[in-house]
């Protein structure tokens, strides 16, 4: 089986209806997610943006506009916001955005090295 993802070197953080999420970068949005919650890759999503199950609102920037998109067809950016997901990707994302950080919350600091 090959994988499912684009080519990448890092992760990038996306803010998920206020949840930040760690996904690869170089990637359309949809395969992001998918790194988050496997359950995507079995959803009823087309890929191809006929079914319109990914339809997402979003902002590139905290104070950018507001675009409407299919999450199949956009590239997730570093600090992008998804503000809205179609109810098929809120019921396949429940347990990821439930177990990840808000985003108003402060990153837990890693712990010091013991040997110092």
């Amino acid at each position: 089986m090959s994988d499912p993802y684009e080519s990448y070197e890092k992760l990038i953080p996306i803010v998920v209806l206020g949840r930040v999420l760690e996904v690869p970068e170089q990637n359309v949005l949809l395969r992001q997610l998918q790194f988050v919650s496997p359950d995507i890759g079995s959803g009823k999503y087309c890929w191809n943006g006929e079914c319109r199950y990914c339809e997402i609102s979003y902002r590139l920037t905290a104070e950018g506009n507001e675009n409407a998109g299919l999450a199949c067809r956009v590239r997730g950016v570093p600090g992008m916001r998804l503000t809205k997901l179609a109810f098929e990707m809120r019921y396949n994302l429940a347990e990821a955005l439930a177990a990840a950080r808000a985003e108003d919350e402060t990153p837990k600091a890693a712990p010091a090295d013991a040997a110092t």
